[in-house]
């Protein structure tokens, strides 16, 4: 990463303003590596301890959550490697062999699925609690399967990128594989699965939820109903989300559009897009850090749980009497 282009490369990377970028780009991402990976990985893990610690408290949106906190650790783990180690770059700490590489590769799209599909689900979930509270259509229940639909989703999308780096290696004996050498269609696959449907599907349940909270109903002083915080905290993670993954689906199409008509991208043009595919790269990685820190400042519910946790923890050597408030919110909720 930090290059304007890949190797034996001319033209842009000869700029000035790439030289200018490239060191821009490269204080940020040194910055996120000591900052923000430690912060990633202890949020996203506190996220999901606290929860699970609280199974019977959890709500529906705790679900999809503690899912996005999962994809965060992985996307944490991979920072390191993917910033600071791609053989194109000529600041590279180490280098990754072909295979190592395409695991990255794979693992980083399983968790951009995951995380995508995940905010999409959320906002149609939220959607369907606000219409109709009392259906348990958006139980706790019925996300935790979801949730692992989205993963098992996620890995088969992934493979194609398995797929492509395997016909690369046996193309000579396989004439099938001869049509599957560029990752350009691979790119494609993921710009339709990994952003476009799940773009569609969160404009849709956004579009229906503004016209339920125009509606003044009874259901709205409902007990069963959701928090109101969850709303600031669902349009926060779809805006969130949705502008830090959005810049690495374009480049993605870009690079896709190009090869399509024909026209690779070489000199000036592949400086420029290399450089904004490591942008967009870091931005990707940033969303594993934001989305934790989100769910802990807009959530009502997660100070209490996190206190009592503590509590539990600091009184786990001796007996403690018993929590007479986490007792009285999980009957409530039953």
């Amino acid at each position: 990463m930090w290059g304007c282009s890949p190797l034996n490369e001319t033209g842009w990377s000869q700029e000035p303003l790439c030289h200018e970028l490239r060191l821009g780009l490269a204080v940020l991402s040194l910055l996120y590596l000591a900052v923000g990976v430690p912060l990633g990985l202890a949020y996203n893990a506190l996220l999901v301890l606290v929860n699970l610690c609280h199974r019977s408290a959890m709500t529906m949106p705790d679900v999809y959550f503690v899912n996005m906190a999962v994809a965060g650790l992985l996307l944490t783990a991979l920072a390191p490697a993917a910033l600071l180690g791609p053989p194109s770059s000529r600041w590279a700490l180490w280098s990754l062999g072909s295979e190592a590489q395409v695991t990255l590769l794979v693992l980083f799209h399983v968790a951009s699925l995951v995380t995508m599909y995940s905010t999409a689900l959320l906002c149609l979930d939220y959607y369907i609690e606000r219409a109709l509270p009392r259906t348990h259509m958006a139980s706790v229940y019925n996300t935790r399967h979801v949730c692992g639909f989205v993963w098992g989703g996620a890995l088969l999308t992934s493979v194609s990128s398995l797929l492509f780096y395997i016909c690369s290696h046996v193309a000579a004996r396989i004439a099938e594989c001869a049509q599957m050498q560029n990752t350009e269609a691979a790119d494609a696959i993921l710009v339709l699965i990994g952003f476009a449907v799940p773009a569609l599907a969160v404009l849709y349940a956004l579009a229906l939820i503004s016209r339920i909270r125009k509606e003044d109903t009874a259901l709205d002083q409902d007990a069963g109903r959701l928090d109101p915080s969850v709303h600031r905290l669902l349009v926060a993670t779809v805006c969130t989300q949705f502008g830090l993954w959005t810049p690495y689906y374009l480049v993605l199409l870009w690079r896709t559009v190009l090869a399509a008509r024909g026209d690779p991208a070489a000199g000036y043009d592949a400086g420029l897009l290399h450089f904004a595919k490591d942008v967009a790269k870091f931005l990707a990685f940033s969303s594993g850090v934001v989305t934790p820190l989100l769910y802990r400042c807009l959530n009502r519910r997660f100070p209490g749980k996190l206190q009592r946790l503590m509590v539990k923890m600091h009184c786990r050597p001796r007996r403690c009497p018993a929590d007479r408030t986490g007792v009285q919110q999980v009957m409530a909720h039953t």
